[in-house]
């Protein structure tokens, strides 16, 4: 990223995602330790190693734009300003979670804060962005959606669709592919014939762009530059986040298909480390500045922990509430 490019990026404007990060990897850190000994049911499927691409993301919008988020989306959640303590409640199937402990780890949505949600369905994001994108330019609000989707998901008919008529109806939308290098088991080269998967935006005549994923500041750069870009009635563009998960496709994903070899070459691009590294050069953040925000973090997610424990669990007469036909 240019010097120039950074020059509005001060300490106020960065700790704050540096400890969004912490939250994200603590959360899902907790959720799995829960997972594993049987108190949180259902299935998840964790964003270890995937921090920078939400949180850089997000860190791009305004508070009134939207996103779309992905099965995977704890971290898209908390990037965009959602409640922990909400999120652990749902995970937990209580009353004061988000969707009222009905819900789970892929619906959790906070239309105020401009999240129209997790999706369950692979690919299910497309639609409701394109759609929320059309909204926001029939109506003249000035919105710009961010659709979060992963590298598998790219080869959905949803996806072909829906970036079809975003572009010739020249919408608010970004298409923003988190491709951590696997679609559940199968590694992404055996998926698609081509090197980046931003190589698709060409045939719909939008712009396509890959970044560094695991680099906060350039994801924040690019996406910065295509909501301006849509800001302007430019249309939608396309985003490609080369990234890694470090845990498996889901809570029952051995990850016998990695190396362990592969897995360490990714860690040691962790990065939460590296804007760490990036904020102490700057003179932004002291180690122990750094290493307090860290606990600060830590302490939240314990709280959030605490918090859903002690929330109730629905009761059968709310059985039939909440439900929509």
């Amino acid at each position: 990223m240019s010097k120039e490019k950074r020059a509005d990026l001060g300490t106020e404007t960065l700790v704050p995602l540096y400890k969004q990060m912490w939250l994200i990897r603590y959360f899902e850190e907790k959720v799995d330790e829960f997972f594993a000994k049987g108190l949180i049911h259902g299935t998840t499927h964790l964003a270890v190693g995937q921090e920078a691409s939400a949180v850089g993301a997000c860190a791009a919008l305004a508070a009134d734009d939207m996103i779309t988020s992905t099965h995977r989306g704890h971290g898209h959640c908390i990037a965009k300003g959602a409640d922990v303590n909400k999120m652990m409640a749902e995970l937990f199937g209580r009353t004061t979670g988000y969707c009222k402990g009905k819900g789970g780890s892929m619906h959790i949505a906070d239309v105020s804060q401009g999240n129209l949600g997790a999706n369950g369905i692979v690919g299910g994001g497309f639609s409701i962005a394109t759609g929320a994108a059309l909204t926001s330019k029939m109506k003249n609000q000035g919105k710009v959606v961010l659709c979060f989707f992963g590298d598998g998901a790219s080869n959905e008919g949803s996806f072909h669709e829906a970036v079809n008529l975003a572009s010739i109806w020249k919408l608010p939308v970004i298409f923003f592919c988190e491709n951590n290098q696997y679609g559940m088991s199968g590694p992404v080269k055996d998926m698609v014939n081509i090197e980046d998967i931003a190589e698709r935006a060409a045939s719909y005549g939008i712009p396509g762009k890959v970044v560094e994923g695991n680099d906060l500041l350039e994801v924040r750069t690019a996406v910065q530059e295509a909501v301006e870009y849509a800001r302007e009635g430019n249309g939608p563009s396309m985003i490609e986040a080369k990234t890694y998960r470090w845990k498996g496709h889901s809570k029952s994903d051995a990850k016998k298909y990695r190396t362990r070899e592969e897995e360490k070459a990714w860690r040691e691009k962790d990065p939460i480390a590296r804007f760490r590294e990036y904020l102490q050069s700057q003179d932004l953040i002291t180690e122990d500045e750094a290493e307090q925000i860290r606990q600060e973090a830590q302490q939240e997610i314990e709280g959030s922990v605490e918090f859903a424990k002690n929330s109730p669990e629905p009761t059968l007469e709310t059985l039939m509430e909440d439900i929509y036909a």
